[in-house]
């Protein structure tokens, strides 16, 4: 089925089936290979890097030529259609805003990405869902907490909902149940901090104890309305 899926659909059925949006966000000249790895060993098919990060062009680039497609990225923090452009063209397949930015979604459809549109009330994640965003970023989700996915999923019961920021292994199994179809975040997947005290395992067990988390969460939910 994967085989017959072009990368956009490809992207947002791993996401859907990982349950997981993996970001890295550095400032330094890491090559970032080496995390993508671990990742992808924790169970991760599509990862975030955001665009802030040094290099980053260069880094989609390196990424998608090493991975082949087994490992999908999404660039962060897109703000402006030229960003988006830039970043496809660079072999990205998923944009990621955390704002409401029309532009930005049409890009990414225009060029066959998926787009995780960044949105927080129920006006703006209608509009980020009626321009073409293929998923909801609600950031920053700590604002409204688990239950706010409940509330988004009763109104928009279609909506793919990524609540982002504030997310811990604490918290992440009730935004699956509240109805969220996935996480995301940076430093609950890549602590920069701990990849030096324990190395890159330390970001495949990470990953791995999420998708094992969300996936009990997911056999777990209620049918909501």
């Amino acid at each position: 089925m994967i085989d017959e899926m072009n990368l956009r659909e490809r992207a947002i059925f791993w996401t859907k089936q990982s349950g997981v949006l993996p970001a890295i966000k550095i400032k330094g000249e890491d090559d970032l290979i080496p995390y993508i790895h671990a990742m992808y060993a924790g169970g991760a098919r599509v990862v975030e890097i955001t665009t802030t990060t040094p290099h980053a062009l260069e880094h989609f680039k390196a990424i998608a030529a090493q991975f082949n497609g087994e490992v999908l990225v999404a660039a962060g923090t897109v703000l402006d259609a030229a960003t988006a452009r830039a970043a496809i063209l660079a072999g990205v397949s998923v944009i990621v805003s955390p704002a409401l930015r029309p532009e930005v979604i049409a890009t990414a459809r225009r060029y066959g990405a998926a787009c995780y549109s960044g949105a927080f009330t129920a006006t703006e994640c209608l509009a980020a869902m009626e321009a073409g965003a293929d998923m909801v970023k609600v950031f920053p989700a700590a604002l409204g907490g688990p239950k706010y996915m409940t509330n988004l999923k009763m109104v928009f019961p279609e909506m793919n909902l990524i609540p982002s920021g504030g997310i811990s292994l604490d918290n992440a199994a009730e935004y699956i149940r509240c109805g969220a179809c996935a996480v995301s975040g940076a430093r609950n997947f890549f602590d920069y901090e701990m990849v030096k005290k324990e190395g890159v395992a330390w970001v495949t067990r990470q990953v791995a104890t999420y998708i094992e988390i969300v996936a009990k969460a997911k056999a777990d939910a209620p049918v909501l309305p």
